[in-house]
């Protein structure tokens, strides 16, 4: 399963906007003069209020000539709507809460805590969206290495010209595009990060988790209050994410895509920092399209691989693994792993499969891995672990709600809960390995 972009943080308070944000403006009203508004961080003159005059809710709302400002802040307020947090929290890099709020001490101090930080939140989804329809027209791979005007890239994108300024622009000051040159004559082009990770000729594009959350994940995520309210899975179809997975050959082989855009970033850390040397084999359960064999069987030569799928994801694991010259050493397994159990190795494999599922399933899997590994094999599951003391994981926490609102029973867990199945069912020691961004390698051996 995908990680998230800011929409997801943002489904938690943007219900509470409007009502925060006006009672917040009539406190300061009430404590501080026209003309300075300290919780914002910095002043600014009654001229920049009637340049920023575009917004008159705000003026009616409060009869206050500053608090026009509030919409457009000055630099000072160190509000700039997600900006390259939309990337990097989108694949699992960074925390939502950047900028960080006051500390109590601040406060108590007499120093007007800054609501940038709620702000940013509150309002993430619109630098998702802008960044999951610019991967979704494949805006980054039209330009791929070339520069274009904005003219001649909205046409390319069939787009109607009353958008295309403002809408190139956003993804310059989101730092998901660089230009030259201002106005007409500015030329657009992809900055080193959108060129590595979105542009689809590149082997390291992440395009597909980005187009999952735009078809997929965007509205289910709109279900999140039902999900809270009932414990159910909150598709708008009403059917199960793995219902959702087999109504078409299209839907499959983009999320198998998409999870391909996920974890290729983690396989290649996890081929270099975990000590495959030491085995002769690896069972991936849930293989998707075999990415696991192909990147680690590049790196360790010497590894034979079970590759483990449902039928109608078998085939297509079947293809990438011939295309990458590795047939020789990998057995693929059509089948269901509650029914079949999974093929005996030195290393039992789980690459976001265990959060899929209710405690009771996560036990059935962990049982089978230990059964399938010899003593001294180790059990390696890559998930978005939260932190033990569930305070800081934003990435690993809103997961666990995206469990929530696809599969109602599943969900995602700390190393400390890890650790407790796997003791109760033999595993006797454990390791942690960090890979890339929120991603972690969690090993139990037998």
């Amino acid at each position: 399963m995908p990680c998230l972009s800011p929409f997801a943080a943002s489904r938690l308070t943007r219900s509470f906007f409007f009502r925060g944000c006006l009672l917040h403006f009539q406190q300061a009203a009430a404590t501080h003069k026209v003309g300075t508004v300290p919780a914002l961080g910095g002043r600014w003159s009654r001229t920049e209020a009637a340049a920023n005059a575009g917004c008159p809710f705000w003026r009616r709302a409060l009869g206050q000539p500053w608090a026009v400002g509030v919409w457009r802040w000055n630099e000072h307020a160190r509000m700039h709507i997600g900006q390259q947090h939309a990337v990097q929290v989108a694949c699992g890099s960074s925390t939502v809460g950047a900028p960080e709020d006051k500390a109590p001490e601040e406060v108590a101090a007499g120093v007007q805590p800054d609501p940038g930080h709620i702000m940013q939140i509150g309002m993430g989804f619109m630098a998702s969206r802008v960044l999951q329809v610019a991967v979704g027209l494949d805006l980054f791979t039209v330009l791929g290495h070339s520069a274009m005007n904005a003219e001649e890239l909205g046409r390319a994108l069939e787009l109607h010209p009353r958008g295309t300024y403002d809408f190139f622009d956003a993804l310059v000051a989101l730092k998901l595009l660089d230009r030259e040159g201002d106005g007409v004559d500015g030329r657009y082009r992809n900055t080193p990060s959108t060129a590595a990770f979105l542009d689809r000729n590149s082997p390291k594009w992440l395009g597909g988790i980005i187009n999952m959350m735009n078809s997929r994940l965007y509205g289910v995520w709109g279900g999140l209050l039902g999900g809270l309210k009932t414990g159910t899975l909150q598709s708008t179809q009403g059917e199960s994410f793995f219902d959702y997975l087999a109504s078409s050959r299209e839907v499959l082989v983009d999320f198998l895509e998409a999870m391909n855009s996920i974890q290729r970033p983690n396989f290649h850390l996890l081929a270099e920092k975990f000590d495959f040397q030491r085995y002769k084999s690896v069972s991936d359960a849930g293989c998707g399209l075999a990415l696991l064999a192909i990147i680690v069987g590049g790196y360790h030569k010497h590894l034979a691989f079970n590759v483990l799928d449902l039928p109608a994801v078998t085939p297509h694991a079947q293809e990438r693994i011939k295309a990458a010259g590795i047939a020789d050493r990998v057995t693929v397994h059509a089948g269901d792993f509650f029914v079949d159990g999974l093929p005996d190795a030195d290393v039992v494999f789980m690459g976001n499969i265990l959060h899929d599922w209710n405690l009771e399933k996560k036990t059935v899997l962990i049982r089978a891995a230990y059964d399938a590994l010899p003593v001294g094999g180790a059990f390696v599951v890559v998930e978005d672990v939260i932190d033990d003391k569930r305070r800081e994981s934003v990435p690993g926490l809103l997961m666990s709600l995206n469990m929530l609102v696809e599969t109602g029973d599943g969900f995602n867990f700390t190393m400390a809960d890890f650790q407790q199945w796997c003791s109760e069912v033999g595993f006797r020691r454990f390791d942690t390995i960090p890979l890339a961004g929120a991603s972690a390698a969690l090993v139990a051996y037998k």
